[in-house]
């Protein structure tokens, strides 16, 4: 039992302090302070304390890279899919030039270029108005009032055009070309919106 004690107390080390009791008598108090710790036990831990900061870098960094590859799929859909609603080819052949039309569809085709968009678009455009009002820019719509070629709803929207959006062409496919762009970006885009909905 002695020789247990004294190996103890040659390792923990043993010492005496004089402690102030708080009532003015001084106490002798033994405090046992541990020794530095072995060479092995510091390494083990400092080997665990590496191990655990690399898994939580190497856990970060996952997803990090894994958010960075959502975005990016992400984007490749939206262009994607901007692509396919924008691409004419499924409507129609592109028209070699606007002499390729006559009448409110030869304007139509030639105001199309002066907005800024290309001929490929002018199949969906053709097929939209002709499905809306067939090109008539007298046409009105008896249940909703959608008035002339694009089918403006109320037909005095088309006044910001020409004050004689009521019968001339120019003005109501200016105003359905500012519209078109506005809302769908292309005539293809608002042509396969129509598709889907029967209107646009």
């Amino acid at each position: 039992m002695l020789l247990l004690g004294g190996l103890g107390g040659g390792y923990l080390g043993l010492r005496q302090h004089t402690v102030d009791s708080g009532h003015g008598q001084a106490l002798d108090v033994r405090v046992a302070e541990v020794g530095p710790l072995p060479v092995g036990v510091v390494d083990a831990r400092r080997r665990a304390a590496f191990g655990a900061a690399q898994v939580k870098a190497a856990n970060a960094a996952a997803e990090v890279a894994a958010k960075a590859k959502r975005a990016e799929d992400l984007a490749k859909r939206d262009a994607a899919a901007s692509r396919s609603q924008n691409r004419s080819t499924s409507y129609g052949p592109v028209p070699t030039s606007c002499k390729d039309y006559t009448g409110n569809r030869a304007i139509g085709c030639a105001l199309l270029l002066d907005a800024g968009f290309s001929l490929d678009q002018m199949p969906c455009l053709e097929k939209l108005w002709t499905k809306e009002s067939g090109w008539n820019p007298l046409s009105r719509n008896a249940s909703s009032g959608a008035y002339g070629i694009p089918q403006a709803l109320p037909g005095d929207k088309m006044a910001a055009y020409g004050s004689d959006w009521r019968t001339n062409p120019v003005p109501q496919i200016k105003w359905g070309l500012s519209y078109i762009k506005g809302r769908y970006g292309t005539p293809c885009g608002a042509w396969s919106f129509w598709l889907s909905h029967n209107w646009y």
